[in-house]
């Protein structure tokens, strides 16, 4: 590892800043203050005016979060986060809490335990989760704890807190985007008919985004933009930041019925709803704040939005697009492995060489706009940490033995990538290739999956663990998440993994999903093969539609660390035609050292002679 200091010696800004935000509780009256990992759009990759738990933790992943009273500060992480909260906490005296799921609100409980009856609990309902705040409400106030929502700390403490982001919003356009605005506020508004709403408020930004077919640059990675809408029958507002729709796109937006209003007059337009009207919202996308703007004279019904389905399932052209897309990412990660190969132990290569050169590779594909996330590139013990990332100031070399996990992706007009593969450095032991045997039998078994139109998302999961479950073994993250169309990289509402099974994670034709089990040894090696699925129709009998997957991404998976007598011949078939198919829609698109990079490794594995 690069980096000789310890955690522990660092010194650290966060426990001066724990100081000025236990001085302003204590200003505010409030015995306990809950720092989530938060915006008012409920957004998974938040722009850095929001990044408040990690100013006052330190703590970098992307899911977690930080109470903090007078003599005790925590942060709740999931096991994808345990090994680098560890490290990045250390220096900041605050305990990390470990929890089984990104989705436990364990520290609920823990709130309602260790306060006194009387004692105050603050928030900023402004970025708390609607369900969220009901479980905090009705917890504490059983207990006797008054829950505050008014207190955005945060404003008081962070003295050079960032501003709204400003980048420009520009329209995702034809050919890309298939289906026209107009045609989804018709959908949204029959909706609205079908529920006797005559309003429906929207806050998350990828519906957003994808509703009024516009995309943006305000959070990284996602070309999504900060914004509300509110829409009803006659109109449809977006409430964007002033200037951040430049007067051509307004004018176009205008022609479709769509009116613009300042990012900050979202609140205020819901509290002057007429009385006696009702307005559609979700509970789980829309914030504690917004929904206590909604006058008590309006009607709320509360429903999933409309659009969280419809952006699922992705339409055939679009999913064709996606195809051309994955040719594309196909093309570039073929120029990638054959330079990797070619510079391994001939020139220094870090993991942050990994990032910059896979970045490069995209970028010179037509239609590339951005990464669809940050490049986690794990040599041996980082790959262990299925969030890791390379820093500056913390990574490996690439030398010496192992495995190299990479998980990357690329944002594409006519589409989103997300894909993991690890490669071979030096000798590969005998435990890592049965690792990684288990891991792509895992991953080949749920591609193989055939199963009725409807079925439960969180239901297929132990389709992918199960031959890593006959070995004893087990991994802590989802098996997969959706992804979008030039969207985010995580998209619902399906989700293959151990969530409890809703109706609303019905496998639908259209949906894409990730298909990326994994097996983590701490402090030695990781290994995780992604690729991204397409449900499809499979048949049609008298039990009813079924659907099966075509799988989208396009990458040779490594047999170098493959043990093949761990490996059934359905298994065997399954990898050598997808290779062939590999090899087939990426040939047209390489020349040269790529050529006969991608023809090496897409030779058919075969048995070694008895």
């Amino acid at each position: 590892m690069n980096s000789p200091v310890s955690p522990s010696a660092i010194t650290s800004p966060i426990p001066a800043r724990l100081v000025q935000l236990r001085a302003a509780m204590q200003e505010q009256g409030l015995d306990a203050y809950i720092v989530p990992s938060s915006d008012p759009h409920l957004s998974e990759y938040l722009p850095d005016r929001w990044q408040g738990r990690s100013y006052f933790s330190g703590f970098t992943g992307s899911v977690g979060t930080l109470i903090v009273t007078a003599d005790f500060a925590g942060l709740w992480v999931d096991s994808r986060y345990w090994s680098s909260a560890e490290t990045e906490l250390a220096p900041t005296g605050i305990k990390m809490m470990k929890i089984a799921s990104a989705a436990a609100t364990l520290y609920i409980d823990w709130l309602a335990s260790n306060l006194q009856p009387g004692q105050t609990v603050g928030v900023d309902g402004a970025v708390l989760g609607l369900a969220t705040a009901r479980a905090l409400e009705h917890a504490l106030q059983s207990k006797g704890i008054t829950f505050n929502t008014s207190h955005d700390l945060l404003d008081k403490v962070w003295n050079e807190r960032p501003s709204l982001p400003q980048a420009a919003i520009y329209e995702h356009a034809a050919p890309y985007s298939v289906v026209a605005r107009a045609d989804k506020l018709a959908m949204i508004r029959e909706q609205l008919r079908a529920k006797n709403a005559d309003w429906h408020f929207v806050s998350t930004v990828d519906d957003l985004a994808w509703i009024f077919n516009l995309r943006g640059a305000d959070v990284s990675y996602n070309p999504v933009f900060v914004g509300h809408a509110l829409i009803s029958q006659t109109e449809a507002k977006l409430f964007v930041s002033t200037g951040k729709v430049p007067a051509e796109l307004a004018a176009i937006l205008a022609k479709d019925g769509v009116s613009l209003a300042d990012y900050s007059e979202a609140a205020s337009a819901l509290a002057a709803l007429p009385a006696g009207s009702s307005i559609m919202i979700d509970p789980r996308r829309i914030t504690y704040g917004f929904r206590q703007s909604i006058p008590a004279t309006v009607k709320v019904i509360e429903a999933i939005n409309p659009s969280v389905f419809a952006k699922s399932r992705k339409t055939a052209e679009e999913a064709q697009f996606v195809r051309e897309a994955m040719e594309q990412d196909g093309a570039a990660l073929c120029e990638f492995f054959t330079w990797l190969e070619g510079a391994l132990g001939k020139q220094r290569i870090t993991e942050l060489t990994i990032d910059e050169e896979i970045c490069a590779a995209r970028a010179r594909q037509p239609h590339f706009v951005s990464p669809s996330f940050n490049t986690i590139a794990g040599f041996n013990a980082n790959g262990a940490m299925p969030h890791y990332r390379a820093t500056k100031e913390s990574h490996s070399v690439i030398e010496g033995d192992g495995l190299l996990l990479i998980d990357s992706g690329g944002q594409y007009l006519n589409g989103t990538t997300d894909i993991t593969r690890v490669v071979p450095v030096g000798q590969v032991s005998e435990a890592q290739k049965r690792d990684f045997t288990l891991v792509l039998r895992g991953m080949i078994n749920l591609s193989q999956m055939r199963y009725p139109r409807g079925t439960l998302s969180p239901m297929l999961d132990t389709v992918a663990r199960a031959p890593i479950w006959a070995d004893g073994i087990n991994y802590g993250h989802g098996t997969g998440h959706g992804v979008g169309y030039f969207l985010n990289v995580h998209e619902g509402p399906q989700s293959i993994s151990p969530a409890i099974a809703e109706t609303h994670m019905a496998m639908e034709p259209g949906m894409i999903t990730s298909n990326e089990p994994g097996i983590y040894r701490p402090g030695k090696w990781g290994v995780r093969i992604e690729n991204l699925l397409l449900n499809v129709p499979a048949m049609q009998t008298e039990f009813g539609e079924y659907l099966e997957f075509e799988t989208l991404t396009l990458c040779p998976i490594d047999t170098r660390c493959i043990t093949v007598s761990l490996l059934r011949e359905d298994e065997i078939k399954w990898l050598n035609d997808y290779h062939a198919t590999v090899l087939q829609r990426l040939s047209p698109r390489v020349s040269g050292a790529a050529q006969e990079w991608l023809k090496a490794r897409t030779q058919p594995l075969l048995r070694p002679a008895s």
